[in-house]
């Protein structure tokens, strides 16, 4: 995995945004390559992406756990130690891996992405991932995505880390949420309702009109599911929203769907 040197932190922030090629490799200790793979919960089911994947460790990890991988690295000799280290360990049928640009890969098929990389480089990703498939893992090595707080985040004992003073790893892992802002229109037993979700990121404030009188509420995203804990939850499904009363209060909403609204009003 890639890591930024001491020296190259103030030329980050004061350069202009660099290609890809420009963020160096350092090693991953082997702790912190398992600590992330499970922080991501990789199970078979999984594909695995990672980004500036260096000598190929957590892809290799990732197999190991019965999943497919593809690691996405710009340096040719790395992609040949990567491959060598995949087939000694015995899953060169799973574990793949591509020289590449890693902004020109199409990240759409991946379950999981996981990344060491420089903080700039983190954020001109961030938009690109934000139109991933809601459920999509995120897990970074010692950078965040600046306003978009992590899901859940760890401190890794790295007593053999190669760079930094603090013998120590920060771990990020965000999920992917629906992209449900806007205006809806209940139907059914709802018709008449309006519903209005605005969102950051996975943080949402939701209001429910009808008849003259408002109910707000508030919660998180992960993935396809919308809730406010103590109220209800929503359901996406496919441009609709499913709601799942868990309070009294809205138990006349239970089980309606809404849709996204097409004119000026309900």
């Amino acid at each position: 995995m890639k890591r930024l040197l001491p020296a190259l932190l103030l030329l980050a922030w004061l350069l202009p945004a660099r290609a890809a090629e420009d963020v160096p490799f350092v090693v991953t200790p082997d702790n912190v390559t398992q600590a992330m793979v499970h922080l991501a919960n990789i199970g078979p089911e999984d594909y695995v992406i990672d980004l500036g994947s260096g000598d190929g460790r957590i892809v290799i990890a990732a197999a190991k756990r019965g999943a497919r991988g593809l690691g996405i690295e710009i340096v040719p000799d790395l992609v040949e130690k990567s491959r060598a280290n995949a087939k000694a360990a015995g899953v060169a049928s799973r574990a793949f891996f591509r020289e590449q640009d890693l902004f020109k890969t199409d990240l759409a098929p991946a379950s999981v992405i996981t990344m060491y990389l420089l903080p700039e480089v983190n954020l001109q990703l961030r938009p690109k991932i934000l139109q991933l498939r809601p459920g999509t893992r995120i897990v970074s090595h010692d950078w965040d995505m600046g306003e978009w707080q992590p899901d859940k985040s760890l401190t890794v004992d790295a007593p053999d880390k190669p760079i930094g003073r603090e013998k120590s790893s920060k771990l990020f892992l965000w999920i992917v949420p629906a992209r449900v802002q806007g205006d809806y229109c209940g139907t059914g037993k709802a018709k008449g309702t309006e519903l209005r979700l605005a969102q950051e990121f996975q943080r949402f404030r939701g209001q429910l009109n009808r008849a003259g009188e408002s109910i707000g509420f508030e919660g998180r995203i992960a993935g396809s599911t919308i809730s406010s804990p103590k109220n209800l939850n929503f359901f996406v499904e496919g441009d609709k929203l499913r709601v799942q009363a868990i309070n009294k209060k809205y138990s006349q909403y239970h089980r309606a769907l809404f849709t996204k609204q097409r004119g000026s009003s309900c």
